[in-house]
């Protein structure tokens, strides 16, 4: 049994960060093992990542554990403080487990990142330093328990994604990063107003920023209402949810594969995590009253990516805007306030990771091979390389939450626990599920079956090290797919406490958000009411 009063998560924090310290001072002559120390490095971050699961409570997971907190800037009422619950753990168990995947994909990835001297080897040593800057920045967000460190790692996330987009991607990269950056800065500054608003609205003092100094802060309704706004903003950006969605296909088609996998895959997961972990316990009242609004918008989100995603012609940007239509099912299920719901879109959050992951690596070996993200460029490739036609087929239909993968479960409940509160959102967002079948089956009919068209060179199937990049991803779908106890253990408490927080329960949830009343959340919001708005 580890030490749970051990400094676990700043160690996750700071080893990565040493990592790309030690990748970035390597000499010249020694830079061709830039690969090798960072993934060395990732290695053990994973190790250590295990030895905090084991030092957390499972039994407990809903309450913060694992625990960190000194004072950072107490004239302003910031804390370095950190904790996590089973659903931060859970994104923080994704990041590290991804990223040495991504440094392994990342090995023949870039033609023009040699391993030799030079610009070549600088040009790598640079991305995968990039990679473990994320890393850090990735585990910090998910752990921060103060309002204002978790802006600033909001933000802070911005730097090495851009570089890893603008400097690494195709031929587009800078108009693609540039548009990442842009709509992000847009949502963080909206969103720092509304930290600044919530800050004065608080007790203030030396820990005003902390998360459990503002739950519960009184404020008018439609102060609550305003400052909820600024902060959902924000989040639907970096969810991505329609309308605010449009910077990500333009990034996944010019980005790396493997930035993809940690763009989509992890860091957009800060935008439902912020919205379940910030914007339930700190705006209840808020949370319920846009609730009607946002379920609208989810489904729009899932219905419209679904149906772009049958429309495209490269492979990059059809990820992508599945993509939006999954993160519609994880707002829904939010934002349903049913325990079964929010369970659903917690375990979500983790298995989008995991098949998403999978489907941007193995169409980064595609393109790898052949050159090219165009779908209709491709046909017939399961005779040319049959090993790599059954990996995507695998994770193709684990997109489409086929039973027995992991996505399944979670997407199964987020249907019964919307149903439960809101039958006619759940009976439209099934429609996501048949046109993911649609495009799933579409794009590996295009892709694999077929003719073998004689403009595509023969190439070689998945190599032992690529092998070793989708293996574990496809052995985890499978497993939580057949066996997800574990990752509900994680996550059905802190689902709990998270409808508790926003104060409904599964009895009064369709009342509630639909006429914005339960009998005794109205009367706590008409007494609020009454007494600060006058």
């Amino acid at each position: 049994m580890t030490d749970p009063t051990f400094p676990w998560l700043t160690t996750l924090v700071v080893w990565p960060l040493l990592g790309a310290v030690v990748v970035w001072l390597l000499p010249a002559a020694a830079r061709r093992w830039a690969r090798h120390v960072a993934v060395a490095f990732s290695l053990v971050e994973l190790v250590l990542a295990g030895l905090a699961l084991a030092a957390f409570d499972t039994g407990a997971a809903g309450q913060l554990q694992l625990t960190e907190q000194a004072s950072w800037i107490p004239a302003f009422g910031v804390s370095y403080a950190l904790g996590v619950t089973g659903i931060g753990l859970s994104l923080i168990l994704l990041s590290v487990f991804l990223v040495p995947l991504v440094l392994l994909a990342a090995w023949r990835e870039h033609p023009d990142l040699t391993d030799g001297e030079g610009e070549g080897g600088s040009r790598i040593r640079t991305y995968v330093a990039l990679v473990l800057v994320l890393e850090a920045f990735m585990v910090a967000v998910f752990a921060a328990r103060d309002v204002f460190l978790f802006y600033v790692l909001f933000e802070a996330m911005l730097i090495p994604v851009y570089f890893m987009i603008g400097l690494f991607g195709g031929a587009q990269r800078r108009y693609a990063a540039v548009k990442f950056l842009i709509f992000s800065l847009v949502g963080g500054l909206v969103m720092l107003v509304g930290v600044i608003a919530l800050y004065t609205q608080g007790p203030g003092g030396e820990e005003g920023f902390l998360v459990d100094s503002l739950v519960g802060t009184e404020m008018s309704t439609w102060t609550q209402r305003l400052i909820f706004l600024s902060f959902f903003f924000a989040f639907a950006i970096k969810a991505p949810m329609w309308p605010v969605h449009t910077w990500l296909p333009d990034a996944a088609e010019q980005a790396p594969a493997g930035t993809n996998v940690l763009l989509v895959g992890v860091l957009d997961k800060v935008g439902t995590f912020g919205m379940l972990t910030l914007c339930l316990p700190l705006f209840p009242e808020a949370s319920r009253w846009a609730a009607p609004v946002i379920i609208a918008l989810a489904v729009v989100s899932i219905l419209y990516g679904a149906f772009l995603a049958i429309g495209q012609e490269d492979l990059m940007r059809l990820i992508a805007y599945t993509s939006v239509s999954h993160f519609g099912f994880i707002v829904l299920g939010i934002f349903a306030f049913t325990s079964v719901s929010i369970q659903g879109s917690s375990l979500y959050m983790l298995t989008h990771g995991l098949s998403t992951g999978a489907l941007f690596l193995l169409a980064g070996f595609l393109v790898r091979r052949w050159g090219t993200a165009r779908i209709a460029d491709y046909g017939g490739l399961k005779t040319v390389v049959p090993v790599l036609a059954g990996t995507f087929l695998v994770a193709g239909l684990s997109a489409l939450s086929l039973p027995g993968t992991a996505p399944f479960v979670s997407e199964l409940l987020v249907f019964v626990g919307t149903f439960a509160a809101h039958k006619p959102a759940a009976i439209v967002a099934t429609l996501g599920v048949v046109l993911a079948a649609i495009y799933v089956l579409l794009t590996y009919q295009r892709i694999f079956t077929g003719r073998t068209r004689e403009e595509l060179a023969p190439h070689a199937d998945l190599s032992a090290r690529e092998r070793w990049v989708v293996g574990p991803l496809l052995a985890a779908i499978v497993v939580l797919g057949l066996w997800p106890a574990p990752a509900l253990d994680l996550v059905r408490e802190p689902a709990a406490v998270a409808q508790e927080s926003v104060g409904v329960t599964d009895a009064s949830a369709e009342h509630e958000v639909l006429f914005g009343q339960a009998d005794a959340a109205s009367d706590d919001v008409a007494a609020t009411e009454d007494g600060s708005d006058k």
